[in-house]
């Protein structure tokens, strides 16, 4: 019997990271903790499902390519980091059975056989698996980023756990490309510590709290556009009943900010 995976949150960090040294030590403890996250899996995950923060549509798209080609939506980055290839291979059949369960939920989807892997998927992925040797595909956010819609997404998405499908949704507990350092500190450590707490009530209560995020201290501060946040509904509405475990805390990051990431299940 395949045992159930966990879904995540996860901070997937900035642009291209794993492949400039520099921005690679300043993420040293996410390293470490996306290592860790793999190392801690009940078994080897049969795929990975990611809904990242840099790809979203009108509907909730299902990428079904079965060699996704690779997007580098960065800028001003090194010249090499424009030839990076993470040669994982998709998963169509993965794909349609998502595409199924989207559409079962009375949610709109549609099959794009075009998208390639974001930064959001494949910088996290390429420390995760190294080798990329584990299937990947993606689920696009849907414009508006309505969080009611993305919890009832991550609820559709919850039988591929008990097919071996780890669902991640990344992104980022703090993304103000216009305000770090020491200016980030106060207003990401209470946005931080409102979420840490919000997912640790019963879950009934940590829907509500986090449906209503916009309420939260520093909420558009934090997250002016909230791609980067959306995420953690449908990781959360993957594994609805389940306990949330942070499983990365940094504080002072890029000179101020804090970020963590969970596993839920």
């Amino acid at each position: 019997m395949t045992p159930r995976m966990p879904s995540f949150f996860i901070s997937h960090g900035g642009g291209p990271w794993p492949w400039v040294p520099r921005m690679r030590a300043t993420f040293r403890h996410l390293e470490d903790s996306l290592t860790r996250m793999i190392a801690e899996l009940p078994e080897r995950p049969k795929a990975v499902l990611v809904i990242s923060g840099h790809w979203e549509s009108d509907d909730f798209a299902v990428m079904g390519a079965a060699y996704p080609p690779m997007v580098y939506d960065y800028s001003g980055f090194p010249p090499e980091t424009y030839q990076i290839s993470y040669p994982a291979p998709g998963s169509p059949d993965l794909a349609t059975r998502a595409a199924t369960l989207i559409t079962e939920a009375g949610l709109p989807t549609r099959i794009d056989t075009d998208q390639g892997f974001d930064h959001g998927t494949f910088a996290p992925l390429y420390i995760m698996f190294p080798d990329a040797d584990v299937p990947v595909f993606q689920v696009s956010l849907r414009r508006g980023y309505d969080p009611a819609e993305h919890l009832a997404l991550g609820r559709a998405l919850a039988p591929l756990r008990d097919d071996g499908v780890m669902i991640v949704g990344s992104g980022l507990s703090y993304h103000n490309l216009r305000l770090f350092g020491p200016g980030a500190k106060t207003p990401s450590e209470a946005f931080d510590a409102w979420l840490h707490a919000a997912l640790a009530l019963e879950p009934d209560a940590r829907a509500r709290t986090l449906l209503d995020w916009e309420s939260a201290p520093h909420a558009r501060v934090c997250h002016a556009r909230e791609d980067h946040f959306v995420p953690v509904f449908a990781a959360l509405g993957a594994a609805e009943q389940e306990p949330a475990t942070r499983i990365y805390h940094d504080r002072d990051l890029m000179g101020g900010v804090t970020a963590s990431s969970y596993r839920f299940g």
